[in-house]
């Protein structure tokens, strides 16, 4: 069995912890919401107007500015 401490501190966690949970709860709530139509034509704006410097879209401009590339391994003969 639990003595009385337990039980105390179980009260204790267990009000913070619900405490937490409103406040978070509070913080969303002052979210200002979009519809998914609006955010959807924001992205596509947004991705329109950046895609000139977009490596993914547009590729590197030469093979040495691509960090991602596979590294030269030197040999000896």
């Amino acid at each position: 069995m639990t003595n009385m401490s337990d039980l105390h501190l179980f009260r204790v966690t267990t009000l913070q912890h619900e405490r937490e949970v409103v406040q978070q709860l509070r913080r969303e709530a002052n979210i200002k919401r979009i519809n998914v139509s609006q955010a959807a034509e924001d992205i596509k704006r947004f991705v329109n107007q950046h895609q000139p410097e977009d490596f993914l879209l547009m590729g590197f401009p030469s093979v040495k500015s691509n960090p991602f590339r596979e590294k030269s391994s030197c040999t000896a003969l």
